[in-house]
């Protein structure tokens, strides 16, 4: 069955912006922002604090929050892969911190130099400070569906490994699939398995979250799929920018606009105007120096003003 709702994670600041070649300016980026703010848009995805040689574009991550002006009601995060990232998260002024746990080892070697195992301690460390400082903490288990390097990962494995995030009390537990690989009944078989990890665990109903790369033309129906299988959050990128510079050769996020559309059509409440973010879309194309894969952006409103 379908939520009445669901809510959007607005990803295009980081994880749309993250594997652009041409840099984009804190200006731009704040742009970007306020612009997805006037839409509707009420949980952002603002920056990452990592280091900046490994992504140039997030170098600067505590600008980007220090210059963002933030109406009541909207959460901004910011994607963690450490201890220090954490620190500086918290200290720019992060009200939720999003942490990455990687359910294959050659990715998480590549992705943050870290093991699973060392993976799950730093989050279990990472969700542990981000509630000492009165922030939320989310975890997304990242290639839950595939990975570059290794090929399918098992989905016993992405069970076990929520069943060990699980015991640090994330406010909400995602399922990314990464490189965009994933189809919908391997979607509806994993959020299942989520369901039955967050069922048995002691530390309370945490919602469940999906990300989806477009990578191979599934995305809008693995996010449909989610939904069916429970899933009440979803991340999206303006435009369907987006990639991972560690993982080759894989594309841009769902579209918020194109997604919007499908919840419209559903019947599912957002709360965003996705007319508004289409409204983004030539713009994105001029700041990146080329057009981006959303569709509403490049045709008519439907339906027709009347």
């Amino acid at each position: 069955m379908l939520p009445d709702a669901v809510e959007i994670v607005e990803v295009s600041p980081r994880d749309g912006l993250q594997n652009e070649g041409r840099p984009v300016g804190t200006a731009d980026k704040l742009r970007l922002i306020e612009g997805l703010i006037r839409a509707g848009v009420r949980r952002v995805e603002a920056t990452s604090f990592v280091h900046p040689a490994r992504v140039p574009q997030m170098a600067d991550a505590e600008a980007v929050m220090a210059g963002l002006k933030r109406p009541p009601g909207v959460v901004v995060s910011g994607l963690v892969l450490n201890r220090r990232g954490a620190e500086r998260a918290i200290a720019a002024g992060c009200d939720e911190l999003t942490f990455t746990v990687v359910a294959s080892e050659a990715f998480g070697q590549r992705n943050q130099g870290q093991t699973v195992e060392q993976g799950l301690l730093v989050w279990a460390e990472v969700s542990a400070m981000a509630r000492a400082a009165g922030r939320r903490a989310t975890v997304v288990i990242a290639t839950a569906f595939g990975c570059p390097f290794e090929g399918a990962v098992d989905p016993a494995r992405v069970e076990d490994i929520a069943r060990q995030v699980l015991r640090s009390g994330p406010a909400e537990i995602g399922l990314a699939d990464t490189i965009g690989v994933g189809t919908p009944r391997q979607v509806m078989d994993l959020f299942a398995r989520l369901r039955g990890a967050i069922a048995v665990s002691q530390s309370g109903r945490p919602a469940m979250r999906a990300h989806f790369h477009n990578t191979r033309n599934t995305g809008y129906a693995n996010a449909y799929a989610a939904l069916l299988a429970g899933a009440t959050v979803l991340d999206s990128s303006a435009g369907g920018i987006g990639g991972c510079p560690f993982a080759p050769r894989a594309t841009g996020n769902i579209a918020t606009e194109d997604l919007l559309y499908l919840l419209d059509g559903l019947g599912v409440r957002h709360g965003i105007a996705r007319e508004a973010v289409a409204a983004l879309d030539p713009w994105l194309a001029e700041v990146l120096g080329h057009p981006v894969p959303g569709q509403l952006g490049k045709t008519d409103a439907w339906p027709p003003a009347a």
